[in-house]
């Protein structure tokens, strides 16, 4: 079947539509999180889990979607795939930063995204035109739509700027299989020396919006998916941040993305990659 995109709502609505969705959730997966977690199965390894409010999570997101643009496409982390007419999917993460949730460290998002098909953006051929991420936690709405910039609880936000490495605090996470870590820790090893120092916060989301909001002056991680990353990028690239692959002639996504100021990126990469 072919999909014709059929635009028929602006990216400032469909940026309210992710907003009000992810505020709703938040509020639920905050008030589940007060009761206990209930881990409900493990993925890649068994320390990468799915809890119920995960789960839970996904369909209040996936029903709400579906209430306010019943034609849409939707996938989510959780298994959610829908397949839509008008050539926008939603892409949802209803708890990123999972393992922060279940020992109640406050770093935990949602993160909703429209997104449409674009093969030169990013790795799995999508690009976001309006998304939101939201920390019940500390109760901030990171959101942004197409050429509309970025905001956060309704203000303005940028980056840092900052283009020297070695003053840099730079922000990164890790896989859950012993193969990725290992790699991911002699990926550190040899960073930390060349940085002002690594912050590990838990959620892809969440790091993608504190490059934004200037909180950290870069990112970079491997093995991210789209879930982890469609709002997220759209918030950061509004703000002014500059987003590459692991070479200039491969989209960003997997295997690897680096975020920061275009003056820095580059030799982030360079770094990163020891070449």
């Amino acid at each position: 079947m072919t999909v014709q995109p059929a635009y028929d709502a602006s990216p400032e609505s469909l940026a309210l539509i992710a907003t009000t969705i992810a505020r709703t959730v938040g509020a639920r997966i905050h008030e589940l999180r007060a009761r206990g977690v209930d881990v409900a199965a493990a993925k890649s390894s068994a320390v990468d889990i799915v809890t119920e409010a995960d789960r839970e999570a996904e369909r209040i997101i996936t029903e709400a979607l579906r209430e306010a643009r019943p034609n849409d496409g939707v996938v989510g982390e959780e298994g959610t795939g829908i397949e839509g007419t008008t050539g926008i999917t939603w892409v949802v993460d209803p708890i990123d930063g999972t393992v922060n949730y279940l020992y109640n460290l406050p770093m935990y998002t949602v993160s909703i995204a429209a997104t449409v098909a674009d093969a030169t953006a990013y790795a799995d051929g999508r690009r976001a035109i309006a998304g939101a991420v939201y920390n019940p936690s500390s109760d901030e709405m990171f959101e942004a739509f197409e050429g509309g910039g970025a905001r956060l609880n309704g203000s303005p936000i940028t980056p840092t700027g900052n283009t020297d490495l070695a003053t840099s605090l730079v922000a990164t996470g890790f896989g859950y299989t012993v193969e990725r870590r290992t790699m991911q820790g002699e990926i550190a090893h040899r960073l930390l020396p060349q940085v002002r120092d690594i912050r590990r916060l838990g959620s892809a989301a969440n790091d993608l919006c504190m490059v934004a909001c200037g909180r950290v002056d870069a990112y970079y991680e491997i093995g991210l998916q789209p879930w982890d990353y469609a709002a997220g990028v759209l918030i950061a690239t509004e703000a002014g941040v500059t987003i590459i692959g692991a070479h200039d002639n491969q989209a960003p996504g997997e295997p690897f993305m680096f975020v920061g100021d275009a003056g820095l990126v580059h030799t982030l990469r360079t770094q990163v990659l020891g070449a």
